[in-house]
């Protein structure tokens, strides 16, 4: 899988696209068999697939985002919401002024909580213009597709969904220890207090032993259908 797009101005110039996808990943601790570019290397899947059914301008991920909840793990790097935030609303002024008026943020890191004010912010003044990928309800679809084992809530963190998506995409930057990486912490109540450090001490929330390569394309299929409903709202756009 190539995280950055090959396409050229004339792709885009003979391709029109009129809706643009942003994939957001983070660079942090994903335990000991999962790359610091997890999350940037699931948001990138998600897009890839995407691009695959429709026809959107892919754009290069941003692969620093809000990892605060991993502070002190070696490797994580973060960067604040006021500069992602920034960050965003910059490329979405340089894509309306060459004419792609809809953004679509692909979003594969759960701790970037700002991205959903930014989307509101932006459908407020002009509607319709940005959604955010996927919602609660898609990966809950696209998990009862894959039939994985756990919820989203036992599966925080370095578990089944992340490790069948990168068992799929780039197996080989899965380490194989994951098979013996299981921990639970489902009781979390001072996570923005304290961050993920009291919860584990592997880095790990979930099963990654559940995880497998044709889950993980079950997981990208089903949410490269449930694009079809955000891809209709911005067609519809008045």
């Amino acid at each position: 899988m190539d995280v950055l797009p090959t396409t050229t101005s004339a792709d885009v110039a003979a391709q029109a696209p009129t809706v643009a996808v942003l994939p957001i990943g983070s660079w942090e601790q994903h335990g000991s068999f999962l790359p610091l570019a997890t999350d940037t290397i699931v948001a990138t899947a998600i897009t890839a697939a995407i691009a695959q059914r429709h026809n959107v301008l892919v754009l290069p991920p941003i692969t620093m985002s809000c990892s605060h909840e991993h502070t002190g793990w070696p490797g994580t790097v973060s960067i604040s919401h006021q500069t992602l935030s920034a960050t965003v609303e910059d490329i979405r002024a340089s894509l309306a002024a060459s004419g792609v008026t809809r953004l679509a943020i692909v979003n594969g890191h759960g701790g970037n909580y700002v991205l959903s004010n930014i989307v509101q912010a932006a459908n407020a003044t002009a509607p319709k213009s940005m959604t955010l990928f996927p919602t609660r309800s898609d990966w809950t679809k696209a998990r009862d597709a894959a039939r994985l084992d756990t919820d989203t809530h036992q599966d925080m963190h370095g578990g089944e969904l992340e490790v069948s998506i990168l068992l799929h995409v780039c197996p080989h930057a899965v380490g194989a220890d994951f098979v013996d990486a299981d921990h639970l912490a489902n009781d979390r109540p001072m996570l923005l207090v304290h961050g993920l450090a009291p919860y584990t001490k592997t880095g790990i929330i979930g099963r990654p032993s559940a995880g497998t390569a044709d889950k993980g394309q079950a997981l990208l299929e089903s949410l490269a259908r449930s694009f079809d409903d955000h891809l209709a709202i911005f067609l519809h756009a008045r």
